[in-house]
């Protein structure tokens, strides 16, 4: 996977596999502290400490309780590789977060990709499942709840295809609304300013 937003599509599946009914999603870009976190909560089934500390080893799987494949093993050598880092938190019975973050400006990060298609196939393909997103630029964010949009079509699908584009249409504008605007691509000086004497 070469795009940070298909592994969360691939993490959150493991959510909705582990028979979570709240996922919560957050990606936090910050240009100020050049950090990229994202993190993904569900009230799964959850695993024991044991399985919880083995589910990052590539080499030591186990899908007796959540489906588990390469994702997890490969996004965190992707983060490590940029000053970063991937934690795995469960507790059996209570649910799971996985926590990842990146130097965002690390020329070896892989780019978000299209997050907007990421929550859209999550809400549309797991309408049983209350997923919430936020996405945070800075001190701006954008947060998106399924459960408004559920209650305003009052029973309409959201497999709809004008419902499809609204959704699309709003998640992709907050998102773009509230990117981080990186200060110093304007503090630059011109190469005919002279130094005042």
């Amino acid at each position: 996977m070469r795009e940070l937003s298909l592994h969360l599509l691939d993490i959150a599946e493991n959510s909705v596999n582990a028979k979570a009914k709240n996922v919560r999603i957050l990606v936090s870009e910050d240009s100020r502290t050049d950090r990229l976190r994202m993190e993904i909560v569900d009230d799964g089934v959850g695993m024991d400490a044991e399985t919880a500390a083995r589910v990052t080893d590539p080499f030591v799987t186990s899908r007796t309780t959540r489906k588990v494949g390469l994702g997890l093993p490969f996004l965190k050598m992707a983060a490590e590789g940029c000053n970063g880092y991937l934690t795995v938190h469960s507790r059996k019975g209570t649910g799971t977060r996985v926590d990842v973050e990146f130097q965002r400006s690390h020329i070896d990060r892989m780019p978000l990709g299209d997050l907007t298609g990421t929550i859209l196939s999550l809400v549309i393909g797991y309408p049983k499942v209350h997923w919430t997103f936020t996405y945070r630029g800075n001190d701006r964010e954008f947060i998106f709840d399924d459960t408004t949009v559920k209650d305003e079509l009052d029973g309409i699908p959201l497999s709809e295809p004008t419902v499809i584009q609204f959704l699309r249409e709003m998640i992709s504008e907050g998102i773009q609304a509230n990117q981080p605007v990186d200060e110093t691509a304007f503090t630059t000086t011109s190469d005919h300013e002279q130094p005042t004497l």
